[in-house]
């Protein structure tokens, strides 16, 4: 089945590349109060000046050998490129429109082919991304925020857009899924006809949700935000680790390891998938922020990546347990404990879970011991009630997982 990989998979790479890294979100003395990648439109910046930025493209740091290594080692299963963004400019060569990578800059570099390239290699999931509503270099492609109504669509997308998503979806192998974007005033037959060329040349790859109409194969969820309790249908979130997605030289605001995991439980523990991003500089470089935070939680997948991988949601636990995040397997329950050592030496209350535990383990934590790690009783008004004693000496992790192997295949809560 063509969900298969991202059911199983939980956490991707996504790329945000392209001549709006070059600026880094400021032009001319000028910095853009929004999003870098936006600052095109957000500055009104225009065309011809714009273009002019193809003259200075030559990121010689960008390695996608090295990017699909490391991603793989970060624990992602797939990559998701920019392979053209709102300016238009395409990262590939484009026999539709010559303004893109190989043909319009000084590297004359296909950097979707170099990324195809590198994720056969490495075994990771192959996806891309592609504006397919809004493009601010073509007349008719629509912009934001902008009136668009005296635009001839149709036009842009039989001349850009049809044609470019025929060219990434033919040219490149086995793409996994496509990535599209704020499909803004696109009519249900617009969006319907590029699901039909995505379905004819390749069957098996994945629609996300922001193709518009309701004819995505899952649910994209707003840009950073977490529902706020499990969804059962397939959904992804797309995620920052600061502010902005493509590079942007004065954001700081980095989030903190401990953060994103927390952020990658609270997601995997509701169903869905973490899409996170990291944005090269305009030379291809990664911020080094960004590698050391994806390393810390590399390292942590390496150790504890079976209660997340190939998980599934619960429902709902019965009572409010803001320090405690659950994921599931068959015959399997994950218990996070997220700030553990606040709870070293003490026991955590688990009620009215009715499951018959069979086997019990810390994951990833061979050096604590399981000797009355759980305690199995009932209260005093005949719930069940299942007491986790959290080890004394404790070092200051960031999350303690412990795997409850049970009889039963699902895991099953009951108000008595």
């Amino acid at each position: 089945m063509r969900h298969d990989w991202f059911i199983s998979g939980k956490y991707g790479l996504f790329i945000h590349f392209g001549l709006y890294s070059i600026l880094g979100g400021e032009y001319q003395g000028k910095r853009t109060n929004g999003l870098s990648e936006w600052i095109m439109n957000d500055l009104d910046i225009p065309v011809k000046e714009y273009e002019k930025l193809t003259l200075r493209f030559n990121p010689v740091h960008f390695n996608a050998d090295e990017i699909c290594r490391k991603a793989v080692e970060w624990g992602m299963k797939y990559i998701c490129f920019t392979s053209k963004h709102h300016d238009g400019y395409a990262m590939y060569r484009s026999f539709a429109d010559p303004y893109n990578s190989f043909d319009q800059s000084d590297c004359q570099r296909d950097f979707v082919r170099e990324l195809a390239d590198g994720c056969s290699k490495y075994g990771l999931v192959f996806c891309l991304y592609y504006s397919q509503a809004q493009d601010w270099r073509h007349p008719d492609g629509y912009r934001a925020y902008q009136d668009n109504s005296k635009k001839n669509f149709r036009r842009y997308l039989d001349e850009k857009c049809i044609p470019q998503v025929k060219e990434i979806l033919s040219n490149y192998g086995d793409i996994g899924m496509i990535w599209f974007d704020t499909p803004m005033d696109m009519t249900y037959q617009e969006s319907k006809e590029l699901v039909d060329i995505v379905r004819s040349l390749q069957p098996n790859c994945l629609i996300n949700g922001r193709i518009g109409n309701n004819l995505g194969d899952y649910m994209t969820t707003q840009d950073n935000r977490i529902p706020a309790y499990p969804v059962k249908r397939l959904w992804e979130i797309p995620a920052t680790l600061n502010s902005s997605w493509a590079y942007k030289h004065f954001d700081g605001d980095w989030l903190p390891p401990e953060d994103v995991l927390r952020k990658f439980l609270h997601i995997v523990s509701r169903g869905g998938n973490y899409l996170l991003n990291i944005g090269p500089r305009g030379d291809g470089s990664v911020p080094e922020k960004s590698v050391k935070t994806l390393d810390t939680i590399g390292l942590w997948l390496k150790n504890c990546g079976e209660s997340i991988y190939g998980t599934q949601a619960i429902d709902t636990y019965v009572y409010e347990a803001p320090n405690l995040r659950f994921t599931h397997k068959d015959h399997e329950l994950f218990v996070h404990v997220l700030d553990p050592y606040r709870f070293a030496g003490k026991q955590i209350s688990l009620q009215n879970i009715t499951n018959t535990v069979e086997k019990i383990s810390w994951v990833g934590r061979s050096d604590l011991s399981t000797d009355n790690m759980l305690r199995i009783s009932q209260t005093l008004e005949g719930d069940p009630y299942w007491g986790l004693n959290i080890p004394k000496n404790l070092d200051r992790c960031m999350v303690l997982t412990a795997k409850i192997v049970t009889k039963e295949k699902d895991f099953i809560q009951k108000m008595l």
